[in-house]
């Protein structure tokens, strides 16, 4: 693997660090031939502070040791020579990271104020009104994440009433230099002035005109700001009244606060130029109590390397991150808003890529199964974004991929309580992780697969224990689990029902965690109108290959991929994602024949700021997409959707009432159609394609009779061993089977591309394991498993 004559700058690295484990990908050319690609994978544990301060950084360590051939010691600065430059795009480290997500889950955030305008101070603590547990009794709220509220004496307004029929014709009109060419001439015109009242009229961002009734005292704010910043307050938010449209107050109160000396301002216009001030208050907060943790996280990753990568310069080394709505970010745009789901995002976009087939569109599940939690989301030739979210009771107002997260993975907490099986929400996490780790843990999910055999300890990464080499401690599970079967078996005390052997009881917690992957699953197909079992399960994440097929079978799934990287695969992802760019304005405008070509006007000057952005970092024309999008809503509504249309002559309203009709089953005829915001999102592609589709390959492999079988389908073959397999074991599966005692074992790495396998069986790598269960057979492909269940 040693590789020292790689030529510099040709080092691509992609680290993902979860809740339980840290997956590192690296690909560089072949030195014997540059054509060609050598792959590294590393998987070390998120957390090990005895051994090592941050995990990514010690996975790039290891990485360049493999490289340069090296002895790199820990702790040691590390040398990016051979890591891509900053005009190279296909060269690169590239992160995800949970951080910002813990922290709000945490609710160990940064301590900061808000500065929001006066009459307003409790607006996000009353926020809007929902209840999420109507008949709730006991209605507890998380608490908001501001420590405190400082009120800005500054008030703007719009003119006219949006509830007016004929609001557009009475409206105020602009000339083309944003001055009054003709007064409002609505309800509450006094008949003279420009608008109900006084005050100057300006014209905002978004068209719509704005009246300023008190402009902020630049000294009254600076004495606020200074009591603040003694009190030891470093980061604040700032919220005011429609500054969506119109944003210069905030922009005086930020500068204010920078000139003082604050580390960290959010401003909500900067941030999120969108109407609704409570989910844009919302997420400014968010911002100001999760960037700073953020930042000091990415201080110290970078203070691991030398100067050369975070300087920005053309001849650097590339760092990109990866954000919540998929695309890559540069360091500078990267806040913890756009990180929330950043983890999660790189796994989607890793399956996305790898299991679509643009010819057959058969959509796709994506089950994420890791350490701390299971990541579920739905592909179905586009990524399927929301921009308004839930997370730890914190409504967020910003775009993300639409992923459905439930507390059960590998480390997934198991307890007998009240007389019912209980997986999770509790983790053991890394540190200290499950009782199997060797660090005294509790018993979790991963301890209960040990004990059915559905991991082996002689083939799972030795990184346990004090020396980092030790295998996995099954002996410290099964004690632990036998006190648990005495327990579960102790509280019949009429004794009518039978006993229940450990295996039962370990499949019973199973068997839970299984159902509890699968709620999210329906949640996105079923009751949203779509045939869970019409889907394709594509299946990654540590856990995964062991859970896959026996959540396909309970879903009614006939089809699983699992790839070849599947246990890295938000890692993997990171390296086929794309970089993205997005500039979006508020509009406030109807929809009609005559400011039509005004809104395309405005998605065309969007549209070149995006290609000019992406230039500058290194993008060609012919590496640029370009998506221009409307955010539309009937008038009298405050639902609004975003509709994705090309070219000048696109009907958007065509598009929005399909979108509309799919989404609510009705449209609401005569009503007029408001475009309240305007969005380009530029996307530079990093690669040119993967190749042909696993479902074209195995076609192919069918047709030309390439298909071997390697094991027999005859359960009772199982007493002997097939020509191939590297052992047998002994595996729990449900009954009828039971225990297999001689469930064969292939290594994934001394199968050839046709060999089929019929389970029970196990696949494994250095990095996965995959249970194939009874009624199930496996193809292999050249970058995936082709399972089939009966």
């Amino acid at each position: 693997m040693q590789s020292k004559n790689i030529p510099d700058r040709s080092l691509c690295i992609s680290a993902d660090r979860g809740g339980t484990f840290c997956d590192v990908y690296a690909s560089y050319p072949d030195p014997d031939n540059l054509e060609a690609k050598k792959e590294i994978v590393v998987k070390l544990l998120s957390q090990d502070p005895s051994n090592y301060a941050d995990a990514p950084t010690e996975g790039i360590r290891r990485i360049l040791e493999i490289v340069t051939g090296e002895t790199i010691p820990r702790n040691t600065i590390l040398n990016t020579d051979k890591i891509g430059s900053f005009t190279l795009y296909m060269y690169y480290i590239r992160l995800s990271t949970t951080v910002a997500t813990n922290a709000l889950l945490e609710r160990k955030g940064h301590k900061h104020a808000l500065l929001i305008t006066k009459g307003f101070k409790d607006l996000l603590l009353i926020g809007n009104q929902s209840r999420p547990k109507i008949f709730d009794l006991n209605i507890r709220r998380p608490p908001p994440l501001y420590t405190t509220v400082v009120e800005v004496d500054e008030r703007v307004t719009l003119v006219g009433y949006t509830s007016d029929p004929e609001a557009e014709e009475h409206a105020i009109q602009f000339d083309e230099n944003g001055k009054v060419k003709r007064g409002y001439r609505g309800k509450g015109w006094d008949g003279e002035g420009d608008a109900e009242g006084p005050g100057e009229i300006v014209q905002g961002i978004s068209g719509e005109a704005v009246r300023i009734m008190r402009k902020p005292d630049p000294d009254a704010v600076k004495k606020d700001l200074l009591a603040l910043y003694d009190e030891g307050y470093r980061s604040i938010a700032i919220v005011l009244v429609h500054s969506y449209t119109f944003p210069d107050h905030e922009k005086l109160v930020g500068s204010i606060a920078r000139s003082i000396g604050f580390t960290h301002v959010s401003e909500s216009a900067q941030l999120l130029p969108m109407i609704k001030m409570v989910p844009r208050g919302v997420s400014s907060t968010a911002d100001a109590y999760l960037t700073p943790i953020l930042r000091e996280y990415l201080d110290g990753f970078f203070s691991g390397f030398d100067e050369k990568l975070k300087d920005g310069r053309l001849q650097s080394p590339r760092v990109e991150f990866m954000g919540s709505d998929g695309g890559l970010v540069d360091y500078k745009y990267f806040s913890g808003l756009k990180s929330l789901l950043s983890g999660p995002a790189g796994g989607v976009v890793g399956y996305a890529l790898t299991s679509w087939d643009e010819k057959r569109k058969r959509p796709i599940i994506g089950l994420d199964v890791g350490g701390t939690s299971t990541d579920v989301s739905r592909f179905d030739g586009r990524y399927e974004v929301i921009y308004e979210s839930t997370t730890a009771g914190v409504t967020i107002q910003s775009p993300q991929l639409d992923i459905n997260t439930v507390a059960s993975g590998g480390g997934s907490c198991l307890q007998f309580r009240n007389g019912l099986f209980v997986t999770g929400p509790e983790s053991a996490g890394a540190q200290p992780g499950p009782a199997c780790y060797r660090k005294g843990g509790p018993l979790a999910v991963t301890d209960a697969n040990v004990l059915l055999g559905r991991i082996i300890p002689e083939y799972f990464p030795k990184i346990f224990g004090k020396s980092e080499k030790e295998p996995l401690d099954m002996e410290a599970s099964r004690n632990l689990f036998e006190d648990l079967v005495d327990k579960v078996n102790e509280t019949d005390d009429a004794g009518s029902r039978k006993k229940l052997s450990m295996d039962e009881i370990v499949y019973g917690f199973i068997k839970v965690a299984n159902e509890t992957m699968c709620r999210p699953i329906r949640a996105l197909t079923e009751a949203r109108g779509y045939a869970t079992s019409k889907h394709v399960l594509a299946s990654f994440g540590g856990a995964g290959g062991q859970h896959a097929c026996e959540i396909a079978k309970l879903l009614g799934i006939n089809t699983v991929l699992i790839h070849r990287y599947s246990s890295i695969l938000s890692a993997y992802g990171l390296a086929l994602a794309d970089r993205a760019y997005e500039v979006q304005e508020p509009s406030s405008t109807f929809y009609t024949p005559q400011n039509h070509p005004s809104l395309i006007s405005r998605l065309d000057k969007q549209e070149a700021e995006a290609r000019e952005e992406l230039k500058k970092q290194g993008f060609s024309a012919n590496k640029v997409q370009i998506e221009r999008l409307l955010n539309m809503r009937f008038e009298g509504t405050d639902t609004s959707l975003w509709v994705e249309g090309q070219g000048k002559d696109f009907d958007f309203m065509q598009a929005f009432r399909k979108v509309y009709k799919a989404e609510f089953g009705f449209l609401l005829e005569g009503k007029t159609v408001i475009v309240d915001d305007i969005k380009v999102r530029g996307i530079g592609k990093t690669f040119e394609t993967l190749g042909e589709s696993v479902y074209s390959e195995i076609e192919h492999l069918q047709s030309s009779e390439s298909i071997k079988p390697i094991n027999s389908p005859n359960p009772s073959s199982t007493s002997a061993k097939p020509e191939k397999a590297d052992a047998t074991w002994s595996v729990y599966f449900d009954e009828p089977v039971g225990r297999a005692d001689n469930t064969p074992i292939f290594l994934l790495e001394k199968l050839d591309i046709g060999d089929e396998i019929y389970g029970p069986a196990m696949v494994i790598d250095d990095t996965q394991t995959i249970v194939i269960i009874p009624g199930a057979k496996a193809v292999v492909a050249s970058k995936h498993l082709y399972i089939t269940i009966e």
